[in-house]
């Protein structure tokens, strides 16, 4: 029987990321917004309620609004900016800074060990998060661990090990990797074959416009009637994930059309397709009807060697399916992407295959795996183990500035308060919502949670705390979160 897992609980976002916005934005200012300015000093990357909500859409990685507010900003002109018009405004001297940059500390009392000791033991032995606890913190500008429990002990992390699986990803690939979808023709022009690169967002819109190029190229060549084929050989391996058929993850396979979901949704547990090749497959032939280009129904088969590419889709950019891994905890997407490092490696594109390539590129950027082992790429396996030393040094390295291709693992963590999956586990009167980002994990008996914030000094810090042995999954959560609101409060 397949093991259970607990129904994710999110307020994510839109189709690409837009925020629906909690009546409580709408509030005026208070003691939270107050708090919510001091965090937005810290390296661009920790939000405040009101960055969160004007940031806009998601777009390749990168919000919108912060776009449009630097070229605003460029446009005024300063003392300290290039780039003004002609006929703009004269410079205006520039104002002093009014927080300390990521790491300068003048001034300010370093959160030490004892400290967080004193807070963060007691809430770690509370009985609800069950029998075996870890945790660490790291302050992200100098990589000192402030405080540490378990930080070897090799766990199940559920879905916090995306973390690690995107940022392998993000350091193989780079940001701006696309997944190709492409449909070639045989050499004697007799065979049309849809091949599948491993992109799960492959959708209608995606298939329509990839069967009006077809269809118009068929023509352009004067081709006629031609066989269908869909050729999934990209991926190898088993299909079905080791959990088994389950509304969390559709079967793998290197060609699916919105993740093999039946109920219309983009995110959250849906019933899946048993054949997500086929139907795409199906779907493809369709739409090439629609187009003018008529087809015999589609069959399973590899592209013919000599084929030529009449037609090409490309996925949004890895930074964007990164953050939507993260913010809707995309079992899917976080799969794909496991499989993208593993074809990378020269691995096969399959659980084994993925596993190692992205150990080794974990290996590669200098993390602490001892004990662990990566069965699969969204945490829905068991058999995964991670420990929070290597969950917080990611995240520290994330928020460093030696890896800036691995920003969007931090971008994408759902934000206290706001998005994904914990929008609804902070409250409007919450000193840590807007502070907190953080990836959570839940599975029956396991809960973790591991992400960045910022304490009272303005200083970021990242943190994992991975629990085992639970039995209330809300009283679960609700002690992890406790956690790390006592992380904002920090030590004076």
């Amino acid at each position: 029987m397949a093991e259970p897992v607990q129904r994710p609980t999110e307020e994510p976002l839109s189709r690409w990321g837009g925020w629906k916005a909690p009546e409580y934005l709408k509030l005026g200012s208070g003691s939270g917004n107050r708090r919510l300015v001091a965090g937005s000093a810290v390296l661009g990357l920790v939000v405040a309620a009101g960055a969160v909500l004007a940031a806009g859409p998601w777009d390749s990685g990168q919000r919108k609004a912060e776009r449009d507010r630097a070229a605003v900003q460029q446009r005024a002109g300063g003392a300290h900016h290039e780039g003004n018009a002609p006929d703009g405004p004269e410079p205006a001297p520039s104002a002093p800074a009014v927080l300390s940059a990521l790491g300068a500390t003048a001034g300010l009392t370093p959160a030490g060990a004892s400290g967080l000791k004193g807070v963060l033991d007691p809430l770690l032995d509370t009985p609800a998060l069950g029998s075996v606890r870890t945790a660490v913190v790291v302050d992200a500008a100098t990589g000192k661990q402030l405080y540490a429990r378990g930080a070897t002990t090799p766990m199940t992390p559920a879905s916090t090990v995306k973390i690690a699986t995107t940022a392998a990803a993000l350091s193989a690939l780079g940001p701006a990797h696309r997944i190709a979808t492409t449909v070639v023709l045989s050499p004697d022009s007799r065979t049309l074959t849809l091949v599948g690169g491993g992109d799960p967002t492959l959708d209608e819109a995606a298939l329509r416009s990839l069967a009006a190029d077809t269809a118009r190229s068929l023509r352009d060549g004067g081709t006629g009637r031609v066989r269908l084929a869909y050729d999934t050989s990209r991926y190898s391996g088993p299909a079905r994930h080791p959990i088994g058929p389950n509304e969390n993850i559709a079967p793998m396979s290197a060609l699916m059309a919105d993740e093999g979901r039946l109920d219309g949704s983009d995110r959250g547990p849906a019933l899946r397709s048993g054949d997500p090749a086929g139907d795409a497959a199906r779907s493809f032939a369709e739409l090439l009807g629609d187009a003018g280009a008529a087809t015999h129904a589609p069959v399973s088969g590899k592209a013919a060697k000599g084929s030529r590419t009449v037609a090409t889709h490309w996925s949004k950019p890895l930074s964007a399916l990164v953050e939507r891994a993260l913010t809707n905890s995309d079992n899917d997407i976080a799969e794909a992407l496991a499989r993208q490092t593993a074809l990378k490696a020269g691995e096969p594109a399959s659980f084994a295959g993925s596993r190692r390539a992205v150990t080794a590129q974990l290996q590669t950027l200098g993390m602490p795996l001892a004990g662990a082992w990566l069965a699969d790429g969204s945490g829905l396996d068991r058999a995964d183990k991670v420990s929070a030393g290597l969950l917080a040094r990611l995240l520290a390295l994330a928020a460093g500035p030696d890896h800036p291709e691995l920003r969007p693992v931090l971008t994408g963590l759902p934000v206290a308060g706001f998005s994904g999956t914990l929008g609804d586990r902070y409250t409007a009167t919450s000193p840590a919502t807007g502070l907190i980002r953080a990836k959570t994990g839940t599975l029956t008996g396991v809960n973790s949670l591991a992400g960045t914030t910022v304490d009272a000094q303005g200083r970021l810090l990242a943190f994992a705390f991975l629990a085992s042995g639970t039995t209330s999954p809300a009283e679960a959560e609700a002690s992890l979160d406790t956690l790390a609101t006592t992380l904002t409060k920090g030590t004076r």
